[in-house]
């Protein structure tokens, strides 16, 4: 078949084979088929994933037709959905019910069983990643078997962020919340003032994220505050929204950066530039459309969570190392926040977690600056995002989660053959 590549163009395969599941008894046949033949199945959802964590080797299965609202509990507001339906799809679909997701990433193009499944997350302290509103997962293993979880089951904390190493995932169920909206206000700011007062506004607000733009001193912050009466919705003008978000954030920043790959030099001032232009905004929208960004610039990314109280350190860090180097970085490192949970391999297992992710544009070499960036993280009991780009393995990921092991086991039982496995999956699980 022909070769298949993930979003960023980091991870190129040619699979002997692709399936689309039809229902889940074609899920059970095609496990039960491949596991006697001694083969092995991906799933694949969107392909947002920046490591070869979806990586196929012989079979690529694509979940697409299993998508949609399942059944809504109305009085628990708990709804099984699909494990092929888009995040982008899935907000309008829970809205036309009343509910919401809790929180969000600031990307939906993932499919939610992508998402959960590599652990992403957005902002909040009060709030835990995708994978921590789920109430159910339906999962069909090796052999054939459908089986359902509950949090009650003592192995959910392994289910319910699986990696893609347990068997094909169809069917979640996620704990909504009644809908609602956001009020966002951006405005620039300071590295040094942020970072100064960073508890205090992490803790007073709903959601807080920050975006650092390397080589100067100016930041972009973020601030979300949920509004639970969707008539005071105010959302941008169109003229705005078009400006602001397709033309500066998307049209204007590819040439900016196709420019910066030609003549790196002038990076520094590009990026003051970009930094000032970017003023004050106040919008109040619908949840899903503020948490989510729409993004065209293709770019490579790192992601790691650290111990909240480490943040500031690994900023200072990071500032000092782009002002001593020569690499010249255009994208602006983004940092955000997220309660503790209880999920095994959860990069939030734990303890209250920020997260830092370092980008870089796709035409231009990343690696100096990633592996500058992974060094400063030794110190700082790092974790990095199952679905961005790291350099760890197995034997350095079993120090950093105490219920790793736990994870190891239940893989083993599952899927003994491995029928879920790639090469990813063997460097992470070992």
């Amino acid at each position: 078949m022909a070769e298949w590549t993930n979003w960023a163009g980091t991870v190129r395969a040619t699979p002997r084979a692709e399936v689309m599941v039809r229902d889940v008894p074609h899920a059970q046949e095609l496990c039960r088929m491949t596991a006697a033949s001694g083969g092995a199945l991906k799933v694949v959802g969107s392909g947002h994933s920046f490591t070869a964590i979806a990586e196929a080797t012989d079979v690529l299965v694509r979940v697409d037709r299993l998508s949609g609202v399942r059944a809504v509990d109305r009085e628990t507001a708990r709804v099984w959905v699909g494990a092929g339906t888009p995040l982008h799809v899935l907000g309008p679909l829970l809205a036309r019910e009343g509910l919401a997701l809790t929180n969000m990433g600031d990307i939906d193009r993932q499919t939610i069983a992508g998402a959960v499944s590599t652990g992403t997350h957005g902002t909040g302290a009060a709030y835990t990643g995708l994978a921590g509103q789920l109430t159910g997962v339906e999962l069909v293993t090796a052999d054939g078997e459908v089986r359902r979880y509950d949090r009650d089951d003592p192995e959910w904390g392994g289910v319910a962020l699986s990696l893609g190493a347990l068997g094909i995932v169809t069917a979640l169920q996620i704990q909504c919340v009644p809908s609602f909206l956001l009020q966002a206000h951006e405005q620039p700011d300071v590295l040094d003032s942020v970072l100064a007062s960073l508890d205090e506004t992490v803790d007073a607000a709903d959601h807080f994220e920050f975006y650092w733009f390397p080589h100067t001193d100016r930041v972009q912050t973020k601030t979300n505050t949920r509004v639970a009466d969707v008539a005071r919705r105010d959302p941008l003008p169109a003229w705005r929204a078009r400006l602001d978000d397709d033309l500066l954030s998307n049209t204007v920043f590819e040439g900016v950066n196709r420019l910066l790959t030609r003549v790196p030099r002038l990076t520094p001032a590009a990026n003051q530039v970009v930094a000032r232009a970017l003023s004050a905004r106040t919008y109040t929208d619908t949840s899903y459309d503020v948490f989510a960004t729409r993004r065209t610039v293709r770019f490579r990314e790192s992601e790691y969570s650290v111990p909240r109280a480490a943040v500031p350190d690994l900023l200072r860090q990071l500032r000092t190392w782009c002002d001593r180097h020569d690499a010249r970085i255009p994208f602006p490192v983004e940092v955000r926040f997220a309660a503790a949970d209880d999920l095994w391999l959860s990069t939030a297992y734990g303890r209250e977690t920020g997260y830092v992710a370092v980008h870089q544009y796709h035409r231009r070499d990343h690696r100096a600056y990633f592996e500058a960036f992974w060094s400063m993280l030794r110190d700082h009991d790092a974790r990095p995002h199952w679905g961005k780009m790291h350099d760890l393995d197995a034997a350095e990921l079993r120090s950093r989660y105490e219920r790793f092991d736990d994870f190891v086991a239940l893989r083993d039982a599952l899927d003994p053959s491995r029928v879920f496995g790639n090469p990813y999956l063997e460097r992470v699980l070992g």
